[in-house]
């Protein structure tokens, strides 16, 4: 009986294991190269701010054409590199997104390689904040996080705290708070982990999904157009002290900024945010990421637009061939796979969700080690052989490369850089200069 109970308990734990799964900022065999995980063992500690004083949008009074003034909570989860305390446990992070009406939010859990509160082990490091899509939250992004923070990154997510997305009236909460939320935790931790000399507040990135794609457009520099729709949309004019030529525009721009990264992004299509001329503000190295079938926030007037109006930045834009929305968060935790609503927070109907977010994770290494910590090496993975990267080839090597060899991107292999024979598909980088001063 005794050697039953004990063979029913490993069982057990095996099948909580098997259900657990892998950490999404872990990837498998046929991720590119720069996808894998730094060098570092990685913290992670949570942080909770005020910011004084805060229009709230949702409670403004048309009748008195005014919003009242609060205090607004911000939590910021903080991953870095760290020291490992003996017999430290991994982070599970949990979380919920909201279900489809009437049905209540979904939990989740993710497995992570972070350990709550251990000590620092770096000095003086970049620092990158990062902003969830609508109704997102950081837990559904350590695919990214954790992987960068593992790579000598401070990596700040900002739970933004939404309106449910599927109250659509209040919408116009996370229009105006996105890039207002980005520049004061910015502006926050440029002094608070500086004291500490955790970062370096010269060496600044943004990254962002969806909603936070515009935020972190808005904060690098993208002046909003007082004549937009996304503007016009919040009432009583609440966002035109920060559009062109508002007072406060300067409030939102975040300082020190080495590059920005947007995945996904809103703010283009019918919100018009920034209009044709506005994405010209931006000066500093952008990576837009995005597929050419989403359906959400749209491809061509939303990312290539981008891409084509920052001519004031050194710029790249990732496609995701058939690719669609949902390429910014981890892959579907088991408990968001039930429906097809949860699972469609997480998963693209054509790509494997693993797949696009070791791609991600393998750009937007060499985009960030390029322009925050200038290593110059880099730019190797991110000036492709070819635009399409179907258009590779890969001719016979002597001495023969082993099968899983990375591609040196030499006159007779044409692979992108840093991936592997047969698994550099579906995919399109275009890159163009900042126009001259």
């Amino acid at each position: 009986m005794m050697r039953l109970i004990m063979l029913l308990a490993v069982l057990v734990s095996c099948a909580g294991a098997a259900q657990a799964g892998e950490p999404p900022s872990r990837y498998g065999v046929d991720a590119p190269e720069l996808a894998r995980l730094g060098k570092d063992a990685v913290g992670v500690r949570t942080l909770h701010f005020v910011q004084h004083g805060q229009v709230d949008v949702l409670a403004f009074d048309p009748v008195k054409g005014s919003a009242p003034v609060a205090d607004r909570n911000l939590t910021v989860d903080l991953w870095y590199p760290a020291r490992m305390p003996p017999g430290a446990a991994p982070e599970t992070y949990t979380a919920q997104l909201p279900s489809e009406p009437p049905a209540p939010p979904v939990r989740f859990s993710v497995p992570g390689i972070a350990v709550r509160d251990a000590p620092p082990s770096g000095m003086h490091l970049p620092l990158v904040i990062v902003s969830h899509g609508y109704s997102n939250d950081p837990a559904a992004m350590t695919w990214l996080t954790e992987n960068l923070a593992s790579k000598g990154y401070v990596v700040a997510a900002i739970h933004h705290d939404d309106p449910p997305i599927t109250d659509r009236i209040r919408f116009v909460e996370p229009l105006m708070r996105r890039p207002l939320d980005i520049a004061f935790v910015a502006q926050t931790l440029q002094s608070t982990l500086a004291a500490e000399r955790l970062i370096d507040p010269a060496r600044i990135a943004l990254i962002g999904y969806s909603m936070g794609g515009y935020g972190v457009l808005t904060a690098a520099g993208a002046v909003l157009d007082p004549e937009g729709r996304a503007a016009k949309m919040v009432p009583g004019g609440l966002m035109l002290p920060f559009a062109r030529g508002g007072a406060m525009r300067a409030a939102i721009a975040v300082k020190g900024l080495r590059a920005v990264v947007a995945i996904s992004p809103a703010g283009g299509g019918s919100l018009g945010s920034w209009g044709e001329e506005g994405v010209r503000g931006i000066t500093a190295p952008l990576l837009l990421i995005a597929g050419d079938n989403d359906k959400t926030v749209d491809y061509k007037t939303g990312a290539l637009a981008f891409f084509e109006q920052a001519v004031n930045s050194h710029r790249y834009l990732l496609t995701f061939k058939e690719g669609g929305h949902a390429i910014g968060l981890s892959p579907a935790p088991d408990a968001m796979r039930s429906l097809l609503w949860d699972q469609d927070w997480f998963e693209d109907p054509v790509w494997r969700k693993q797949r696009v977010t070791a791609i991600n994770a393998h750009f937007i290494t060499a985009f960030l080690d390029r322009y925050v910590k200038d290593d110059e090496s880099r730019a190797a993975y991110l000036n492709v052989p070819t635009a399409d990267s179907d258009a590779g080839v890969w001719t016979a090597a002597t001495p023969p490369l082993p099968y899983d060899a990375y591609s040196p991107a030499t006159a007779d292999i044409t692979v992108w850089t840093g991936f592997q024979r047969n698994h550099a598909t579906g995919l399109q980088l275009l890159q163009a200069q900042a126009r001259a001063p």
